[in-house]
């Protein structure tokens, strides 16, 4: 089956699965026991019938479910994903805005458990039953475990508040001036303003919050880049390079981790999208404006526009990050390209 092809049929069962996402995700924004009404105005404006009626049609609020939702689906292939209420601005603008800042953190994360986690499961099945690997499977086992809002608090008490080793909660110190937008992204649009400070300092502020949301993943791509190497380090012809007189770090890293890698890239897609979703916690103890505080304020004020948008962008970035998942299945294993 040719690449092509293969995109093809991917392309075309996107269609329907975003589809019926939008479907659940409409019904149950809608199904919450809660008035936005309540949520948006204030209690004297809520307590006046005439106000609240012109808020509701306003909003669309006052027509029927089914007449909501196709109007929101001919809007949103138009590309408008309607106007929030809370701040009266089109929700495709203000998730172009928040957007960047969960991209560079989530990358920043996802970096950190990759790195981390490959060259751990690797060490750890290689020497496997040894101090070394009772270390790392118990790092691993913490980070998995460990609470995210726990590790955040931790690690701004210590290497903050205590040692003063990382900067404070922000994308930047308080007194730098943010880098002209190229791509919302400051470290990059610091090197493309060629300000090296500030792109040192826009580092700095990124390191504690990733190591923080790569945790998880880390310890979860440990785990399984660990299971993957004993399996396949077990295997003949693996015994049959060890045979030929091949160095052992060629079997590990040519022979073995290769193929090894193939549940390992699916635990690295899906972590990736769950980072880039947005993590609440995070964003909101280190003060992050991205994602994730958006989608908590939009949740808060019932703003159902912001709230829908969100989840439409949520969906997208898995069905996405699925999409190159597969690719790379078709490019690590032959029998996708024979088959």
């Amino acid at each position: 089956m040719s690449l092509h092809v293969y995109l093809m049929r991917r392309l075309v069962l996107m269609i329907p699965l975003l589809v019926g996402i939008s479907i659940v995700s409409f019904t149950i924004s809608n199904a919450i026991p809660a008035d936005p009404t309540a949520a948006n105005l204030g209690e004297r404006a809520a307590a006046d019938p005439d106000i609240v009626a012109a808020f509701r049609h306003k909003w669309g609020l006052d027509q029927p479910l089914h007449v909501q939702y196709l109007t929101y689906m001919r809007n949103l292939l138009r590309g408008d994903m309607g106007t929030s209420i809370r701040s009266h601005r089109p929700v495709v603008e203000e998730l172009r805005r928040y957007l960047p800042a969960t991209i560079e953190l989530a990358t920043a994360g996802i970096l950190v458990s990759v790195i981390a986690g490959v060259i751990f499961g690797v060490v750890s099945a290689v020497w496997r039953n040894k101090p070394i690997d009772f270390v790392v499977r118990i790092l691993s086992l913490i980070g998995v475990s460990a609470p995210v809002f726990w590790l955040a608090l931790i690690g701004l008490l210590v290497l903050y508040l205590r040692w003063d080793v990382v900067p404070g909660p922000g994308r930047l110190d308080a007194r730098v001036v943010p880098p002209a937008r190229v791509t919302g992204l400051y470290t990059v649009d610091s090197l493309v303003a060629g300000d090296l400070g500030l792109f040192r300092n826009s580092i700095e502020h990124l390191l504690l919050p990733a190591l923080v949301l790569g945790a998880y993943s880390a310890g979860l791509i440990t785990r399984i880049t660990r299971s993957s190497m004993l399996e396949v380090l077990s295997q003949d012809y693996i015994t049959t390079a060890r045979s030929k007189g091949l160095r052992e770090w060629v079997v590990v890293m040519r022979h073995a981790l290769r193929n090894a890698l193939m549940p390992v890239v699916t635990i690295i897609g899906l972590s990736y999208s769950s980072l880039l979703s947005g993590a609440v916690l995070t964003e909101t103890i280190f003060a992050w404006e991205g994602i994730g505080r958006y989608a908590y304020n939009a949740a808060r004020t019932l703003d159902f526009p912001a709230i829908m948008g969100v989840s439409m962008l949520i969906a997208l970035v898995f069905v996405v990050t699925n999409l190159v998942v597969d690719i790379l299945y078709y490019w690590l294993d032959p029998r996708l390209r024979h088959g």
